[in-house]
């Protein structure tokens, strides 16, 4: 029976885990969580996960939520040897690191930029929102310093959850390539493998969504 991915294409989130899926070459059942019919505050969702967030993975039973710890589980039970989430503890450690990065720093700074264009507060990007999303822009240019992804010299689910993230933000804080070349040649080598081609779909309609915020 395959795993169960409760998700939302327009959740950068959903999409880390669906890029996941497409590099393990692995069967995932879809199930579209609709966010603004309120599916994911229904009493079945919270059931399944009391944060009323997505994703949300069933895995016959197994519940696991938050898209960092559902990609590294995929990967541990069903690709234990894959590089994707090295073994090692060293490489690992710093896998975990950019995970959290993305969780604390990177997408919080998508949802706190998104959100007054969703619930209708603003049709701009305040300045003062545009400076902190540039200083994390900062940030991942460093972690691309001496490697060609952002946790090492090997594609890893990190940059799964901070590709997906980071192209989201790009909608609505466009990443100046002069400021940040090593980002966008990062951007371009994410966005050139085959299995993150599934990201477009939900990176378009988000686009959509965002453009209509702002009209």
């Amino acid at each position: 029976m395959a795993p169960i991915l409760y998700l939302s294409s327009l959740s950068p989130p959903s999409r880390a885990v669906l890029i996941t899926g497409q590099a393990l070459n692995l069967e995932l059942e879809l199930r579209n969580v609709d966010l603004s019919k309120g599916e994911h505050r229904t009493p079945e969702y919270i059931k399944l996960n009391p944060l009323h967030a997505v994703p949300t993975l069933d895995d016959d039973g197994t519940i696991i939520t938050d898209s960092h710890a559902i990609n590294a589980y995929l990967v541990s039970k069903y690709a234990p040897e894959d590089s994707l989430y090295p073994q090692d503890i060293v490489k690992r450690a710093l896998v975990d690191q950019r995970l959290h990065f993305d969780t604390g720093i990177l997408f919080n700074h998508f949802r706190n930029t998104a959100a007054p264009l969703f619930y209708r507060k603003s049709k701009e990007v305040s300045q003062e929102q545009k400076n902190r999303v540039l200083e994390a822009y900062k940030f991942v240019e460093i972690f691309l310093e001496n490697s060609q992804w952002v946790a090492g010299d090997e594609v890893t689910i990190a940059d799964f959850s901070i590709g997906s993230t980071i192209l989201a933000l790009n909608l609505l804080v466009p990443l100046d390539v002069s400021a940040f070349p090593k980002t966008d040649s990062w951007i371009k080598r994410f966005q050139g493998l085959e299995y993150t081609k599934v990201n477009e779909v939900g990176l378009q309609e988000l686009k959509k969504v965002i453009e209509k915020c702002m009209a």
